[in-house]
């Protein structure tokens, strides 16, 4: 029988769980461990090679690529006019320049990056895309400066700025693209501009295409005026200024502002009268000066044709310049103020003394005559200078010494002490001092030509400083066109006093102011033109032959006319000439004396000197046999 165990069956065992086991990892850090190491070794050798072996060529074109140096123009200072009136002054403007070397093929990775730039800047800058090309690709494969284009506006360099801009932004996200203009950059510089146009072009010159003055004050006082440029050095990427690099900067000094002495409201007065006057003659030029009898001071310097600084690639070459102190030219009758002069200081006549002019002299080789055929004139002294003749003259300085060659010694040194022959102070460029020989080379003629204006040359300023002279009571003051300068700091220097000389006494000074009156006032006088209701004039007519600078020889006419007022208390000098007038009258008072008349009353209302109203001495000009 079977027995029937009451225990329960054991129960199962869970099985046992499995075990994964890793794997060395030895292995592995070795092979990271190995990785890392010929990096290393690949940074240290590139290290080595950069800053060891190839340093020098890594710097140099780090250096190339990096870091560029421009010039800081300098601010140019204004010149003005006596009242502070800008004639010249400066806008600001930009250089276009361009570094060459970075247009190489191996800086742009293209072979035609100076064709993809010259074609995007010629429209820009108005220039041929060739030339443009020629400047970034130069023959010195060194170069590493370029200037594409001068004194551009703010606008054109905002258009290139912009483009550039764009191509950079462009070659960011586009690695096919190529920014051709990476190696354009602007200089900051500035534009001379004139805002009167031809207003004293003549005095003020220009400022050429190198930021010089090639004219006038500008040339004169270029240095004063131009200022000391800085420099400025950065660093640069893709064309742009990187500002976390830092800068070195030398600042730029500005230039001091010119005060003329200048009036512009009788420059243009002057200008307008001697533009006028020449176009209606058909003449080939004119010249007026106003000039302050005290102070010597120019009020007025004016030429005609002129020309406008703003734009000389529309100017007369011939117009160029300062004709009224670059010309040489015979004087004429406005001389014998001088020859008068020497008489009555000399005390050899008074204006009162008989002189009996025949209607022909005979004197060493030649037969001399007056301006228009007469009977035997009966004139005072005062009537010899009153009818401007020639003879009268002739007679006159004859009693300078008791021979010839004596009186042309003293004459010749009243000429010299008025000036002529000498530069007049001013230090202007192209100032010609004239022509004035010794004595001893005076020819037969020129001993008898000189004392009435021919045979002797000289320049606009010259004739209208012998007027002055007179009207300052007989003492010259040298002229002078700058009043001062005031520097970057506004502090204003005034100009060297200028040098005086006494030429003649005060009394022969105001005898000849009276004789020059009867000029004008007398009605056998020969500037009756030049008369100004309510004022004193003194003044003198000149019509000289003239020479032609082109031929040498004589043709045409110097028509001129000089004089004060008012003439008993002399404060203005106002002189004229006209070169070949070949339309109309050719005499000086004639054509010249409206144009006294006209600067005259302008300068004298402008300044606003009053009549004296005191009676003019009315010397008698003829006396009866």
């Amino acid at each position: 029988m079977t027995e029937v165990s009451d225990r329960e069956p054991a129960a199962a065992r869970p099985a046992a769980p499995r075990v994964i086991r890793l794997g060395s990892p030895r292995p592995r850090l070795r092979l990271v461990g190995l990785a890392l190491a010929l990096v290393l070794i690949a940074f240290v050798v590139r290290l080595l090679q950069v800053q060891a072996v190839d340093a020098s060529t890594y710097a140099a074109k780090a250096e190339r690529n990096r870091y560029v140096g421009q010039i800081l123009a300098a601010e140019r200072g204004e010149i003005t006019d006596r009242s502070g009136v800008a004639l010249a002054s400066s806008e600001d403007a930009y250089d276009i320049t361009a570094d060459p070397s970075m247009f190489a093929p191996a800086e742009l990775k293209t072979g035609d990056g100076p064709e993809q730039a010259a074609a995007l800047l010629a429209p820009i800058l108005g220039q041929e895309q060739s030339e443009l090309v020629k400047k970034l690709r130069p023959r010195n494969s060194d170069a590493r400066y370029a200037k594409l284009a001068g004194r551009q506006t703010p606008q054109v360099w905002k258009q290139i700025k912009d483009l550039k801009s764009a191509l950079a932004t462009k070659a960011e996200s586009d690695p096919a693209t190529v920014n051709v203009l990476a190696g354009v950059f602007s200089v900051p510089s500035s534009k001379r501009v004139y805002p009167n146009g031809e207003l004293a072009a003549g005095i003020l010159g220009w400022v050429n295409a190198e930021g010089k003055g090639g004219g006038g004050v500008e040339q004169q006082l270029n240095t004063t005026l131009a200022g000391k440029d800085g420099k400025i050095r950065y660093a640069q990427s893709g064309g742009r200024q990187v500002p976390t690099a830092g800068s070195t900067e030398t600042p730029a000094v500005p230039g001091s502002d010119v005060e003329l002495t200048i009036d512009r409201d009788i420059q243009w007065a002057a200008q307008n009268a001697i533009t006028e006057q020449v176009k209606e003659s058909k003449a080939d030029r004119g010249y007026v000066i106003v000039q302050d009898t005290r102070t010597g001071e120019i009020l007025a310097l004016a030429n005609s044709p002129g020309f406008d600084p703003n734009d000389l690639s529309r100017a007369n070459p011939d117009a160029l310049g300062n004709a009224a102190l670059q010309d040489a030219y015979e004087p004429g009758s406005t001389a014998k103020v001088m020859s008068m002069a020497a008489v009555l200081e000399e005390n050899a006549a008074t204006p009162l003394t008989h002189v009996t002019v025949p209607n022909r002299l005979h004197r060493g080789d030649r037969l001399f005559q007056d301006d228009i055929d007469h009977a035997t004139w009966y004139l005072t002294l005062n009537g010899v200078l009153a009818k401007s003749s020639n003879i009268g003259t002739i007679l006159a300085t004859g009693q300078l010494g008791r021979t010839q060659a004596q009186a042309n010694q003293t004459l010749y040194s009243y000429l010299r002490k008025f000036g002529i022959g000498s530069h007049t102070g001013l230090g202007f460029p192209g100032e010609t001092k004239g022509i004035l020989a010794a004595p001893g080379d005076w020819s037969t003629s020129q001993q008898y030509t000189i004392p009435f204006g021919q045979g002797v040359s000289i320049n606009a300023l010259q004739a209208a400083s012998v007027y002055s002279t007179i009207a300052n009571g007989g003492v010259r003051v040298e002229p002078t066109l700058v009043r001062g300068t005031k520097g970057p700091d506004g502090r204003f220097t005034p100009a060297e006093a200028p040098q005086k000389t006494r030429v003649v006494s005060p009394k022969t000074a105001r005898t000849l102011a009276q004789m020059l009156e009867s000029v004008v006032d007398d009605r056998e006088g020969t500037g009756t033109k030049a008369r100004i209701p309510g004022y004193r004039v003194a003044g003198k007519t000149g019509t000289a032959n003239r020479v032609d600078p082109a031929t040498g020889k004589y043709r045409g006419y110097t028509s001129s006319f000089a004089g004060f007022a008012p003439a008993d208390n002399p404060r203005v000098t106002v002189y004229c000439a006209i070169q070949n007038a070949t339309q109309g009258g050719y005499f000086g008072g004639q054509i010249c004396g409206p144009i006294f008349k006209k600067v005259m009353e302008f300068s004298l209302k402008t300044l606003q000197i009053p009549p004296t109203g005191a009676q003019p001495a009315n010397l008698p000009v003829s006396f009866a046999p």
